[in-house]
Parts: structure tokens; sequence; C-alpha cells
């Protein structure tokens, strides 16, 4: 009998952003985390969104993110997509920084690798409701799509939808470094 063959999808900015709200950063052992997350299953891959950071604007911080996702390239079958961020002028003066491409290039991969029949199960490791209609879409051609999020940053109508959920608070002692 074959194994079921997972596909983990990870929203690097929505996992940043839950992981900094619980004081997680940086403690997460991601090899630990795919093993928790697919258990007995095949892991296919695994693709993280993320945006490089701006150099100009804080190179410290720049390179400690780079020697994060270098590290993250090293775990096998994993894949760091770059993304775009785009520095935008606030009215009242300043800067900030908006992540884009991120939601649409992890719904083209759930989409494109479910017609292409290379995963049984999505993992979806995201809060975020906007993956509702693709999650729907590949559950019409029969595949499985799974919810890992943190309470903090939690949709119910992703929960809902998706045929399995857990939340990452639940197992932080299982995954940490």
């Amino acid at each position: 009998m074959t194994k079921e063959r997972v596909l983990i999808l990870m929203d690097g900015n929505n996992f940043y952003n839950s992981s900094k709200l619980l004081s997680l950063v940086g403690k997460i052992n991601f090899e630990k985390l795919i093993k928790e997350l697919i258990g007995e299953r095949e892991l296919v891959n695994v693709f993280y969104y993320v945006a490089p950071l701006d150099i100009k604007i804080d190179s410290e911080r720049y390179w400690k993110h780079e020697k994060f996702l270098s590290m993250l390239r090293k775990i096998p079958k994993f894949n760091v997509v770059l993304c775009t961020l785009r520095k935008v002028k606030k009215k009242e003066g300043g800067y900030e920084f908006v992540l884009k491409e991120d939601d649409i290039h992890l719904a083209g991969d759930l989409v494109e690798k479910a017609f292409r029949n290379l995963y049984d199960t999505a993992i979806i490791v995201s809060g975020d409701e906007d993956f509702v209609p693709v999650i729907k879409i590949v559950q019409k051609i029969g595949k499985k799509v799974e919810n890992v999020y943190f309470s903090s940053s939690s949709s119910r109508t992703l929960r809902n939808i998706c045929d399995y959920s857990i939340c990452l608070n639940k197992i932080t002692s299982k995954i940490i470094k």
C-alpha cells in the first residue's frame, strides 16, 4: 500500500508574525515541525513563501534573515519561494513595506500541484482565510487540505473548510529547539 503524499505550503509572513506574538521567533525547529505535521505519511515538498528584506533599511536584520533562509534551504525537500517586498510611502511621511505575491504563489502551487496529482493532502500553514476559495477548488478534485495555525492568527472560516486542522500552540513543546 502506498503512503499518503503530503505537500506543505507555509505562509512565511503569517508564520513569522504569529511566532513573534508568542516569542517563538528563532526557537522553532522546522525539521521537527515537518515531522510532526506529516507523521507516517510521505513528504512531497515544503514551500515557504517570503520576501527578502531590504538591506538598505537594516543590514543587520537583512543578513540575519538571509542566514535563516539559508538554514531553511538546507532542509531536505524545503523550498523558499521569494516574493516581492514593496516600499510604499505613507501619507504622514516615511515608508512601510508591503509583502506582495505570497498568497497568489501559495494558491497557484496548491492548484497546479493538485491538477498534476503531485500530492494527496496539502497542509496550509497559515491563518489567512483568503485561501478558502482555492481550497474548495482542490477539494472538488479529491484532494484533502489540512490547516495548521497559531491561535493568534486563525480564521474560523479557514479551519472549518479544511478536512483537518491543528493549532500550533498545542504542539509548541514538540517543535522548539
